[in-house]
């Protein structure tokens, strides 16, 4: 038991006082907490500022030679008609606009295919199987497939394409299909993490209201839920926007641009960049002028890089937006 002393001005009814001041900290100790504080302190923040290094050189590498031919021409103009290093009658050097239809078509069809099926699966999980063996099931199911190699889900793709439409059937939904494999995993297994951290006294409140299950889920669940579901969306986007080799097999390769996502080939701009990329070098005859510039494949895969992480800026901003106005305001 602890030892209890009298405290002379005690109350009159000569009540046990507890000392407290045994209790308290030595100055060693104190002395050593804040010793620890701060060797963590500088730990965590050099773990950070490590962490930060490779995303920091990333960004102004791709920046620094991005920059130099990323302009109003490149954005406006295709790959049709350029020759070598020449300039095209336009001015420029080539462009990256059917590159950046294809992107955000195919990104925005598996995001179609994907994200309702995602979140209605991860709804069951939560709301509905409550354990089962059929959601233990979908549950390993969806751990396998995010492991799948993403050249996997573009055979499977264009396979299944294959099938249905016959030999040579690519075309930029066949590539949403591929993406659409490969943000199945993150979409379910992220909302399904933000369902479950929603209190399960807003539920109870609502049926003991009489709200059905549905409305429930609908208006309640799903609302409260919202801001970290549209973050889990925003990071299956960022995962498959820049996939190469499923898009290789199944959208392919065009110098032209192609608006329709379900008629023939369309470029995204990871295509684009392995493609200018693997030229390394123009061709410029001898007797070429000054205008031939043969480094030119090689600055437009950076300068097509760089359009590619705006658009993913602009997305996590446009994601970022629409949590912040949908999400439930607290009272005060």
């Amino acid at each position: 038991m602890a030892d209890l002393t009298q405290d002379p001005k005690a109350s009159l009814e000569g009540a046990p006082v507890i000392d407290f001041d045994k209790f308290k900290p030595s100055r060693s100790l104190i002395a050593s907490r804040k010793r620890k504080d701060l060797i963590m302190t500088v730990l965590i923040a050099l773990a950070f500022v490590v962490a930060c290094i490779p995303l920091i050189s990333v960004l102004l590498t791709t920046l620094i030679n991005g920059i130099k031919r990323l302009n109003l021409n490149f954005l406006s103009y295709n790959m049709t008609g350029v020759v070598g290093g020449n300039p095209t009658p336009s001015g420029g050097y080539g462009g990256v606009l059917h590159a950046i239809i294809g992107t955000l078509e195919i990104t925005f069809g598996s995001m179609v295919i994907s994200i309702p099926i995602g979140l209605m699966c991860a709804v069951y999980l939560v709301e509905y199987a409550h354990g089962g063996k059929l959601a233990q099931t979908i549950t390993l199911l969806v751990d396998v497939m995010s492991g799948i190699p993403s050249i996997v889900a573009g055979l499977f793709a264009f396979s299944m394409f294959t099938i249905i439409l016959g030999p040579g059937s690519v075309n930029g939904f066949a590539g949403s299909v591929a993406l659409s494999l490969l943000m199945l995993p993150t979409v379910v297994k992220s909302s399904e993490e933000m369902l479950k951290i929603v209190p399960g006294d807003l539920r109870e409140a609502s049926y003991a209201l009489g709200v059905t299950k549905q409305r429930t889920i609908t208006k309640i669940v799903l609302r409260t839920a919202l801001p970290g579901i549209v973050s889990g969306c925003i990071l299956a986007i960022a995962r498959v926007i820049g996939e190469t080799a499923p898009l290789l097999m199944t959208a392919g390769y065009i110098a032209s641009t192609n608006v329709n996502l379900f008629d023939g080939k369309m470029t995204t701009l990871p295509v684009y960049v392995y493609q200018e990329y693997s030229k390394l070098s123009a061709n410029c005859p001898a007797n070429a002028t000054a205008a031939c510039v043969p480094t030119i494949p090689m600055e437009r895969s950076w300068a097509a890089a760089l359009v590619l992480i705006l658009i993913v800026l602009i997305l996590n901003g446009i994601g970022r937006l629409v949590a912040k106005v949908f999400a439930v305001k607290a009272e005060r």
